[in-house]
């Protein structure tokens, strides 16, 4: 989207008269407004985007990992104090919850894979065999589930784990179903309810009301494309901008963006202020519908883009993102990954000292062991 450097397009009363503008004109100039801040921020949402992914890529990621790396290395710190340090029967006890909770995140989260034979260790059960039997549960769970939905018997050999497969062989079963309840279906079909003479007047008016207010967009296309055909025009520099200007007016056709092409009447001076006052409110009525539709688009687009950054950094849908306030939670995030690395680099050296272990291990205290633990399921324990 190209900004544009064109004020806002307002209707303002004619300055010999003191009559205020009518409610469709009020309507207009309300529209025209709120399209032109949500158009604002729609491009600070697509300047914000790439900005966000490229520090993801360039900072936070290399931050991430390297701060893993050092993780893994005090994981396997951890258990060479385990098995060469003396240390009471508590210490052990509270020492195998802390390898076994922070491996179990670095595998599951981060795939630090390295790290199963210790968490193999300190657990009654291995990693692999509970992951397979986890997933073979949640395939029959899922397998229940959607049979239960589309009313369908899946095939027992199913291999849930494929997307696609699984896709394909749905909707084979749907297509079978289908199938058959045509061939066994010897109903009569249903008759469509005759609409009422009010549903079918309603019916006519909305279509009549759609192709005036397209007739609209069309009329004003065909003013600047009269206007501004660069085939026509001798004067190369001439032609040159002509041509550009072709091209916007052609992306806003393409859009049905009303508003976009009365700023390029104005912008080009086929239109005046004086023009948008005389236009009467019944051809209002049809500008402002268009209007509204291209409101609820940009809206729509706008929302798209922070819902999806939102449940990126797991905001409740009500609070207020901004692009600005996205490149802020990300620098506060990169700093404190470099923070938390700053400062397990200097823990990894201490924690070479026995006593340092200790004396770290007795501020320590066991968590309470819940009634049911699952490790595929349950929320993970946040390493810290």
């Amino acid at each position: 989207m190209n900004p544009s450097n064109n004020k806002t397009v307002l209707i303002t009363p004619k300055t010999t008269e003191k009559t205020a503008l009518s409610a469709a004109q009020k309507r207009f100039n309300s529209l025209t407004k709120k399209i032109d801040l949500e158009r604002k921020r729609l491009i600070e949402w697509q300047e914000a985007t790439p900005t966000y992914h490229q520090k993801i890529n360039d900072e936070y990621e290399p931050a991430l990992n390297e701060l893993n790396d050092y993780k893994s290395q005090w994981i396997f710190l951890l258990d060479q104090a385990y098995d060469n340090f003396k240390l009471t029967k508590t210490d052990k006890q509270k020492l195998q919850n802390i390898i076994s909770e922070n491996t179990q995140v670095l595998i599951v989260e981060f795939d630090r894979d390295e790290l199963k034979p210790i968490f193999n260790k300190y657990n009654e059960f291995d990693y692999d065999e509970r992951l397979d039997e986890a997933q073979s549960e949640m395939s029959d769970l899922m397998k229940g589930f959607v049979e239960n939905m589309f009313d369908v018997e899946l095939d027992d050999d199913l291999d849930l784990s494929s997307p696609e497969q699984f896709k394909a062989h749905l909707q084979e079963k749907l297509r079978e179903k289908i199938n058959t309840q045509e061939q066994t279906d010897t109903q009569e079909p249903v008759k469509e309810r005759k609409k009422t003479k009010k549903q079918l007047e309603k019916e006519l008016r909305l279509q009549e009301e759609e192709a005036l207010s397209q007739q609209s967009v069309r009329e004003i296309y065909r003013k600047l494309a009269a206007a501004l055909h660069p085939d026509r025009e001798q004067d190369i520099d001439e032609r040159i901008r002509k041509t550009e200007l072709m091209q916007r007016v052609n992306a806003a056709y393409g859009k049905k963006d009303l508003l976009k092409l009365l700023e390029l009447q104005l912008e080009i001076e086929q239109i005046d202020a004086e023009h948008l006052t005389q236009i009467a409110d019944s051809r209002l009525k049809y500008f402002n519908k268009i209007l509204k539709e291209q409101l609820e688009e940009l809206n729509h687009e706008v929302y798209q883009i922070e819902d999806r950054f939102k449940m990126i950094l797991n905001m409740p849908y009500y609070e207020l993102l901004t692009p600005k306030k996205l490149i802020l939670y990300l620098n506060d995030d990169i700093n404190y990954l470099k923070d938390e690395l700053e400062s397990l680099k200097s823990e990894i050296e201490s924690f070479k000292n026995p006593s340092t272990v200790k004396a770290w291990l007795k501020h320590f205290k066991l968590p309470k062991k819940r009634i049911q633990e699952d490790l595929f399921y349950d929320d993970f324990t946040p390493f810290g």
